[in-house]
């Protein structure tokens, strides 16, 4: 078997998945994306195993012949790993581990295994550790799981063995040492946000589906170097770097982790002083995937998310991006926004339109300078809209017109007609 980073062998995985009529809609999307999760972790998918059911079974999630087929299937193909789709209870979980002999983990495990694979900073590997340990501590009883953590591979990740192997009183202790050390974090992002806010710098955040492309665009946009890979949660830490616009007007843009269907509860609260840095935006660029068949279902997940977030009031462009993967009669279907990430002119043409909404946003002024203080100007242009500027010869005056936003009217007030 080949290795994932000179280290892991790559898991042989069985994926399961049950069909209901409450999750029938997106089903097919949802069970295509287990499969790319588990390759994200270091898992070779062999099998796949769906079974429609009117309601799940309450002990084993599947029925007693699939199981038994999932069995034989675990013996003829050397299975390590089996992936239920839907999330497991404890109880479940406990009896699908002692029935099959192998680790049994769900999707929701399955994420939190890769964010800790991708979490570099300091600050995302505690809240990826916090989100672990919440979702594990009640599957401590019967000690059945660790049946899976010494396997180790998927699903073992980020916490560490000696960690879960440890008492209830022990991760109780580290999940509460773990929320102190966040607090602190907290309260130092809250103090830069302050500053930021105080200086009235605009903010941009770019949200969107995982492997929607929002990292090519940050790059693009910021001309800074970023982790770009088609890969499911390539990028997990924030990033905020500076925009600059051809006419001066500057604003921090911040790349964020992209969202997911069924994204686990634990890690939105998790990510809670992370995603708290989205909500103090002025505007959200929601960066879409158009080339991916089930890129409607990518679009209604983020807006649901947004809400759960308490964002969806923040003005928004939404950008259908990847417009040179999908063919010329598909183009009807999206909104005018098109564009290919990697095409400069495309960039451009979303400079043109965020300028154009933070316009219709901002108060419009007009005022004179004299030429001595044309030194204004320049630092001028970086917090306002300046779409016009002249120099009156005969008076010895600059004339400047633009949009301003109320934090930074003051600038302009006097002399504005």
């Amino acid at each position: 078997m080949a290795l994932i980073n000179n280290q892991e062998e790559i898991e042989k995985v069985i994926i399961v998945g049950v069909e209901t009529p409450q999750n029938f809609k997106n089903f097919t999307t949802s069970f295509k994306e287990l499969a790319k999760l588990a390759t994200v972790a270091g898992g070779e998918v062999i099998a796949t195993i769906r079974q429609n059911r009117e309601k799940i079974d309450s002990k084993t999630l599947i029925g007693k012949g699939k199981l038994e087929e999932l069995q034989t299937m675990i013996e003829q193909k050397e299975a390590v790993t089996v992936i239920f789709n839907q999330r497991l209870t404890p109880r479940q979980q406990l009896i699908l581990e002692r029935t099959l002999k192998i680790k049994v983990i769900d999707r929701m495990q399955l994420i939190l295994d890769i964010f800790a694979l991708r979490a570099k900073s300091s600050e995302g590997q505690l809240q990826v550790e916090l989100a672990q340990l919440n979702y594990l501590l009640p599957r401590l009883a019967g000690q059945s799981i660790g049946l899976s953590r010494q396997a180790g591979g998927i699903g073992s990740r980020g916490p560490g063995e000696k960690k879960l192997e440890t008492d209830r009183r022990h991760i109780e202790s580290r999940i509460l040492q773990i929320k102190q050390d966040l607090k602190a974090v907290e309260r130092k992002r809250a103090l830069n946000r302050e500053e930021r806010l105080n200086s009235g710098v605009y903010k941009i955040g770019l949200v969107g589906y995982t492997n929607a492309g929002k990292s090519t665009i940050f790059e693009q946009l910021t001309k800074e170097a970023t982790l770009v890979k088609d890969q499911l949660f390539a990028t997990l830490d924030p990033l905020s770097k500076k925009i600059e616009f051809d006419n001066g007007f500057q604003a921090v843009l911040t790349d964020t982790v992209g969202f997911i269907q069924d994204l686990p509860i634990e890690l939105i609260q998790a990510f809670h002083s992370t995603l708290e840095e989205s909500k103090y935006s002025n505007l959200l660029i929601h960066v879409v995937d158009a080339s991916h068949p089930d890129y409607q279902l990518h679009e209604e997940t983020v807006l649901q998310i947004l809400e759960t977030l308490g964002m969806s009031a923040i003005p928004m462009i939404t950008v259908y991006n990847k417009k040179d993967l999908i063919t010329d009669n598909q183009t009807n279907h999206f909104g005018s926004l098109l564009i290919s990430s990697l095409d400069t002119a495309d960039i451009n043409l979303l400079k043109e339109k965020i300028i154009d909404l933070v316009s219709k946003e901002f108060i419009p002024f007009e005022k004179m300078y004299q030429a001595h203080e044309s030194y204004q100007i320049y630092e001028l242009k970086k917090r306002l809209i300046i779409i016009e500027e002249h120099f009156d010869e005969s008076r010895q005056i600059y004339i400047i017109k633009g949009f301003v936003d109320k934090a930074h009217y003051w600038l302009v007030e006097s002399d504005t007609n």
